[in-house]
């Protein structure tokens, strides 16, 4: 038996039941693995209320670290007692234990810890995805990075600053935007007291940036786009403060010939080589030192509701974990 929060109908945190699960064996292609500690995430969110749909009940939560206890046949990149850490679908992941695919799960190295783990594979491959497979970004281009001082926002900030590349962040409080600067920002923009695309329009000399990316949506989506220089490339990949309403294409033409896109992690980390390479390149930045995961609350498994009411009041820094 293993404990697990799920939900049997969207809506707000209170839904969250913590139950005892029989967990079984692994299948072909399977593992078993003990959790460690779990990642929150605002995907979570997202499923919870509904925004994306899932059957019910289920169990949330995307990623995780722990050992592996069993792994089924088929499975070679894996044994009984690694140590190991994923982002992966199916949900499930705020349990003490689960059987899953092991294609996403990813061993862990040694000089990196569970807890880190757990708080930095969905976040950190987003990363990964953001500056290395969505659009060329090089040393010495200009991105403009929304919820700078989140748990993506902070290893978004070292990324960039280990490769020469000038991010300006917003957050919305002067001590989040000190957090972001600490961690590599270029500049950092209080959105509540400062017109971003005007204060990006003067960090840039009037050009604006070269890429935005905007996981808050509704609430920055138009300032992003006024952000861009010509031909410039938005990247939304979240929505927070709710989804982004319906536009016409000729927008992008208006404001000179903009490129967008809506990508999300989980087609990229579908097929398995993939997903490995991407955790590697993560793995070397952390254990470079390039990146320094940023762990700032810790839940227990049960308080789950508690977390998830901190993550959406934006009164959390870095990442989250959940302890089962």
């Amino acid at each position: 038996m293993a404990k697990t929060a799920i939900i049997e109908a969207h809506g707000g945190p209170e839904q969250f039941r913590i139950v005892d699960r029989e967990v079984g064996e692994p299948g072909p292609g399977e593992i078993r693995i003990r959790h460690e500690a779990c990642g929150l995430n605002y995907i979570d969110v997202y499923q919870r209320t509904g925004l994306y749909k899932m059957d019910l009940p289920h169990a949330l939560g995307m990623e995780a670290a722990g050992v592996v206890e069993a792994v089924g046949e088929g499975v070679t990149h894996l044994k009984p007692g690694d140590r190991a850490a994923y982002a992966a679908n199916p949900p499930g992941s705020y349990c003490a234990a689960r059987v899953m695919p092991a294609a996403q799960v990813c061993p862990l190295p040694d000089g990196i810890s569970t807890d880190e783990g757990a708080a930095m594979m969905l976040q950190g491959m987003t990363v990964q995805y953001l500056f290395r497979r969505t659009t060329p970004i090089a040393k010495g281009d200009t991105v403009l990075f929304h919820a700078a001082a989140g748990g993506v926002g902070l290893i978004a900030c070292q990324w960039a600053a280990s490769e020469g590349i000038t991010l300006i962040g917003t957050a919305g409080t002067d001590d989040k935007c000190q957090l972001a600067l600490e961690h590599g920002a270029t500049h950092c923009i209080n959105y509540r007291t400062e017109n971003f695309v005007e204060r990006v329009k003067e960090i840039t000399g009037g050009t604006g940036v070269d890429v935005v990316m905007d996981a808050v949506g509704a609430d920055t989506f138009d300032g992003s786009l006024d952000s861009l220089r010509p031909l410039g490339f938005m990247i939304s990949f979240g929505n927070a403060s709710g989804p982004v309403p319906p536009f016409q294409l000729t927008t992008l033409a208006a404001k000179g010939s903009l490129k967008i896109t809506r990508p999300t992690l989980f087609t990229h980390l579908a097929k398995h080589e993939t997903c490995q390479q991407m955790a590697r390149e993560l793995f070397e930045k952390v254990e470079s030192g390039a990146v320094k995961i940023r762990i700032d609350q810790r839940f227990p498994l049960e308080d789950v509701a508690e977390a998830h009411r901190a993550l959406e009041a934006r009164k959390t820094t870095g990442s989250t974990i959940l302890v089962p």
